[in-house]
């Protein structure tokens, strides 16, 4: 280019001397030194990046290297990115790699994440990719992780010692607690990753599946016996429909047996029968003590109302004394037949005494 611009200048020249030399003119001289420093600035920038896309087979034109830089667009890693994967097999064009920067994506990642399942034979194409680096933004997965999970299955503790608990624990029908804690190997599914449930729904899956499957377990050592029926019966349920993983296999790790939920809850049980027995029976003897009281006030009642018919009879019989009704005669008599019937009383207790 610049020896074009020579030739031009020599032939601006031989045809100025004769057209009246315009091109000593100062202004013509200002404008070829400033495009020669523009082509200068440009090869500068730009030549080295030109050269080593050429020599790769991955061309990319001057043109378009501008127009990245004048979109703010790193023009040496889109390029670099674009020769690493056409020198792995999969061929790119910049437009898709810069409209993903643009995006907000990492290039380097899903570049790296294309050609490693290329390599394994997982087909996963550009836009599932970008897809993918775009949804872990911001977390601590990238979609490079994902390929590699993809490639090389991952373990996942079931529960997650991270939540303070080390083992499930469910109870059989005979009341035996059992506590299990199992291996989930999984792997991702890239056609689910966006949008599919995470690591933490399959742990809950997994531990539904085992404490589902122990509580149909008659008896706790049938669990004990074949703690292999546990995870074929939880893997056959599908528990990773929906989710970013593929389960491929459920392992119980360990198997112990914990306290007799049966018996515990029968003695509760027991227990809380006789509290409301003796409930019961206190509010009994309440009700007995609460009617003898009364009974004991209406004997007292009815005393006093004696008490009182007695004293009205000394004044009866004063009445009768001064209405004549009553003689004395008739008040010897009547005195006569009270003594003697004290006397019968006496003579009678005493005999009931001497008997005694």
């Amino acid at each position: 280019m610049t020896n074009s611009l020579l030739l031009l200048a020599q032939s601006g020249i031989s045809n100025g001397r004769s057209s009246g030399n315009w091109l000593t003119h100062p202004v013509t001289i200002g404008v070829i030194v400033v495009i020669a420093l523009v082509v200068a600035l440009i090869m500068f920038n730009f030549l080295g990046i030109w050269i080593r896309a050429r020599v790769a087979g991955a061309p990319v034109s001057m043109i378009t290297m501008i127009a990245m830089r004048l979109r703010g667009v790193p023009v040496a890693q889109v390029v670099d990115s674009r020769i690493t994967a056409t020198k792995a097999g999969v061929p790119l064009e910049t437009d898709p790699i810069e409209a993903h920067y643009l995006s907000g994506g990492d290039i380097t990642h899903v570049i790296l994440a294309l050609i490693a399942a290329a390599k394994a034979g997982i087909h996963l194409d550009w836009n599932r990719a970008c897809a993918i680096d775009l949804a872990t933004k911001g977390t601590t997965k990238t979609v490079l992780e994902a390929v590699k999970t993809s490639i090389n299955p991952k373990v996942i503790d079931c529960p997650n010692p991270a939540t303070g608990r080390s083992t499930i624990d469910a109870v059989a029908k005979d009341g035996i607690g059992v506590k299990v804690k199992a291996r989930v190997t999984v792997r991702t599914n890239l056609d689910r990753f966006v949008g599919g449930a995470t690591e933490e729904t399959i742990i809950a899956r997994v531990g539904e599946g085992i404490v589902t499957s122990i509580g149909s377990s008659a008896t706790y050592k049938d669990v004990l016996e074949n703690p292999d029926r546990i995870s074929k019966t939880v893997l056959a349920k599908g528990l990773d429909s929906g989710t970013q993983f593929e389960i491929l296999s459920i392992d119980i790790a360990d198997v112990d047996v914990g306290e007799n939920v049966g018996a515990k809850l029968q003695a509760e049980q027991a227990e809380a029968d006789k509290r409301t027995a003796q409930a019961r029976a206190e509010a009994q003897r309440a009700q007995a003590v609460a009617a003898e009281q009364e009974m004991r006030a209406r004997t007292q009642e009815m005393r006093a109302k004696v008490v009182e018919a007695e004293a009205q009879v000394p004044q009866a019989m004063a009445e009768a004394f001064r209405s004549g009704n009553l003689g004395i005669m008739d008040y010897q008599r009547l005195k006569n037949i009270q003594a003697d019937t004290a006397m019968r009383d006496s003579i009678a207790g005493n005999k009931s005494e001497e008997g005694k």
